[in-house]
């Protein structure tokens, strides 16, 4: 067999003539079909409908027999409607099927209507959302209109989603809102001293742009002493599902965590280790945001404590202990149906041009970065850890929120990157080091103020809508 690559005056001329088509398809390897029928352009008539027809029911390629029911598809045979069924329905792949079901959608014809309703009852989801496609040109149809409906009960829950943002409303996206880049005036580049669920009572809903935090670890400092670890929990939840509140819509929430060891009280007892990040994430999904990436910060080994000592000295089996070099930033969204490009297009062409990532940048989801420390706080964020959150996942002039503010990393990366910041620290010294270490003024705003603002509870204007 050979494999060819054609130039287009030589593609254009086979799909004109049937016979050397097949002749052409039978001499090819999968590659090679799968790299001209990816290519093959435009068909606008029926004369490659047979040697397609002809490599569909032979190839024992999955890719192949996509590509070419995804061809037969741009013919707009009704007569074809049978064999993209029958592939719907018998294909052992679920690409295959896929693209059937496509082809069947993209004509556009209520004789596909019979088909398409019959799939939304298959197994494979990705089989189900594809018919669902199809169906939606037709929604103004009462019937079809209540089949969709009813999958809003369906068991897979990208199905339940996709019904819910396409098939009810037709939604597909939204205009410009001018309230979108905006955020309330007495909260740009604030710090309040208090608790921090105590301050969101006043933060009106959808007023930040992008949340990046790590939570106190569970009783590992003086200020995190919890009576249990379902307390701790809890208390996140809460922290989390205020903050998922007064997030604009489709924007971050990058939560910084490790699981913690708590030691042991003597050599008679077992010390414990709590999976913080694992038992947090659920308690996240479930109150709306969507999780997008893993993201994993590795330090230094000599960095860390040392667990492996013992197991050096004595190599038993049961008792190896790794150094613990890594810490978890969970990125989530809230969930929105709009895309990412909904939320651009909510700003000035100017103000996304000059937040574009410059020069190189992380490309993997393994960012080595060295820890840091201070007189004051204990557990300090690196200000390159912040400013690689902050330069990714914000606008420049958003208001970037962190509910456990501690020395203010997060404010001074902020102020650097041509963002505000809005800030909740309860700890008194902690404040007090961010009244000496932040910036007394930025002369990157030019509209406002970036001179930091230290807020109390009893001078904070009341919230306006609220759950």
């Amino acid at each position: 067999m050979s494999s060819v690559v054609l130039d287009r005056e030589q593609t254009e001329a086979l799909k004109e003539d049937p016979e050397a088509l097949l002749c052409f398809f039978q001499d090819q390897t999968d590659g090679a079909l799968a790299h001209v029928l990816g290519r093959f352009g435009r068909l606008r008539n029926g004369h490659s409908k047979g040697p397609l027809l002809h490599l569909l029911e032979t190839s024992g390629s999955p890719k192949v027999r996509a590509l070419a029911l995804m061809n037969l598809a741009k013919i707009g045979d009704v007569s074809l409607l049978d064999t993209f069924a029958r592939f719907s329905k018998q294909d052992a792949s679920t690409e295959v099927r896929r693209e059937a079901v496509s082809a069947m959608g993209r004509m556009r014809n209520e004789q596909a209507i019979p088909f398409l309703r019959g799939l939304l009852a298959d197994r494979d989801p990705k089989v189900v959302m594809q018919a669902i496609r199809g169906l939606l040109v037709f929604r103004k149809n009462p019937r079809i209109a209540k089949a969709l409906a009813n999958l809003r009960e369906h068991p897979n829950e990208q199905v339940r989603e996709f019904v819910t943002a396409n098939a009810t409303s037709g939604r597909k996206g939204g205009s410009a809102d001018a309230e979108h880049p905006s955020s309330p005036g007495w909260m740009r580049n604030a710090i309040v001293q208090g608790d921090t669920l105590e301050t969101l009572q006043h933060v009106p809903d959808e007023s930040v742009h992008l949340t990046f935090t790590s939570p106190p670890y569970y009783n590992a400092r003086d200020y995190s002493i919890y009576q249990s670890y379902a307390e701790y929990l809890q208390f996140l939840q809460q922290v989390f599902q205020a903050t998922h509140r007064i997030t604009k819509e489709g924007r971050f929430f990058v939560l910084n965590t490790s699981p913690i060891i708590i030691p042991r009280i003597s050599r008679a007892h077992a010390s414990k280790r709590y999976p913080i990040p694992y038992d947090i994430h659920p308690l996240l999904t479930e109150m709306g945001w969507e999780f997008i990436d893993d993201i994993v910060w590795v330090k230094p080994e000599s960095s860390v404590k040392n667990r492996n000592a013992g197991f050096l000295q004595h190599r038993k089996p049961l008792g190896y202990k790794p150094n613990a070099v890594s810490e978890m930033l969970m990125v989530y969204r809230k969930k929105t149906d709009k895309l990412i490009d909904w939320n651009l297009r909510q700003y000035p062409d100017a103000a996304v041009n000059s937040s574009r990532i410059q020069g190189e940048y992380e490309t993997t989801n393994v960012w080595r970065i060295d820890p840091t420390s201070d007189r004051v706080h204990s557990a300090v964020f690196p200000v390159e850890l912040c400013n690689r959150v902050i330069r990714y996942y914000s606008i420049k002039g958003d208001l970037v929120f962190d509910p456990f503010g501690g020395s203010g990393t997060v404010a001074r990366a902020a102020m650097q990157l041509g963002r505000r910041f809005f800030l909740t620290e309860k700890e008194p010294a902690y404040i007090n080091r961010m009244k000496e270490s932040l910036p007394k003024r930025c002369d990157l705003f030019k509209e406002d103020a970036a001179e930091p603002s230290y807020l109390r509870l009893n001078n904070l204007p009341r919230a306006g809508k609220q759950p």
